[in-house]
């Protein structure tokens, strides 16, 4: 069995990682000392980037590659700089995306299309994208950003449901294929998030029902059990966790992030 690398002499690359759920798992894999490429749909300047993560001295563990997700092209380019900058590829977070709700009547062709592209279709071509270089190892995590719309139904947004569930689809098949080569395939699924994400959500609701902001927010915090909103912070635990060379055994899995919403 090959030897796990160091959290120091790891290269985490995470798709939306300067934003939200991302920008928390970035944060939580750099405390570690590894190594992160951060890869968005728009290039982002290094000391950004840094003032993002909120530490000004961890330019020499932090980069930023430009692409979308949807893009294969574009994914492979992105990837080869992230390779350059930082040596072979050893854990991905597949955690950019995109949400967006119309009744199942009023959904037309471009945003099914899309929800599938930056949701499902993004989390393959990066899985492709970074594949290689565990295999060539023996060793890797692969941990994608689902949501309980991979575990349940929401109404009104089917397109993102579909996307969602199709991404644990591929988290468990793709855990059975690589099994036994050392890379685990998990996916964490979080509720209702504190994110801009989330922010979006809520003005949608109030713009829709004339609810008020607080209203709008009580009412998605009122699926959850525990009766709050999911930080940030806490889903990037899980990911960190899912990373991590003792979660081994772990694989095929998802993570309900969500109070309970999910058992």
């Amino acid at each position: 069995m090959t030897t796990a690398p160091a959290w120091t002499d790891r290269h985490a690359v995470v798709t939306g990682g300067a934003r939200g759920i991302g920008l928390a798992v970035t944060q939580a894999l750099l405390t570690r000392g590894a190594r992160v490429t951060v890869l968005g749909r728009s290039p982002l300047a290094a000391d950004r980037l840094r003032t993002l993560v909120g530490n000004a001295d961890v330019a020499a563990h932090l980069q930023a590659v430009a692409a979308d997700v949807a893009e294969p092209a574009a994914v492979m380019q992105a990837f080869a700089q992230a390779r350059a900058g930082f040596g072979p590829i050893d854990t991905l977070v597949n955690n950019a995306g995109q949400a967006h709700s119309a009744p199942f009547m009023k959904m037309d062709m471009p945003l099914w299309q899309q929800m599938l592209a930056v949701n499902l279709t993004g989390t393959m071509v990066c899985t492709q994208a970074a594949l290689p270089d565990m295999l060539a190892t023996g060793w890797g995590r692969i941990v994608n950003v689902a949501s309980t719309a991979a575990q349940r139904g929401y109404a009104y947004v089917s397109a993102y449901c579909a996307a969602k569930h199709g991404v644990l689809g591929l988290t468990r098949s793709l855990a059975l294929e690589l099994a036994t080569k050392g890379v685990t395939v998990n996916a964490v699924c979080p509720g209702y998030t504190e994110t801009d994400l989330l922010k979006d959500s809520i003005a949608n609701i109030v713009a829709k029902t004339g609810r008020s902001e607080d209203e709008a927010r009580a009412q998605l915090a009122a699926g959850n059990p525990q009766k709050r909103l999911v930080q940030p912070h806490e889903v990037a635990d899980a990911v960190l966790w899912l990373c991590q060379t003792d979660s081994g055994s772990v694989t095929g899995q998802a993570i309900s992030v969500s109070g309970g919403e999910v058992m």
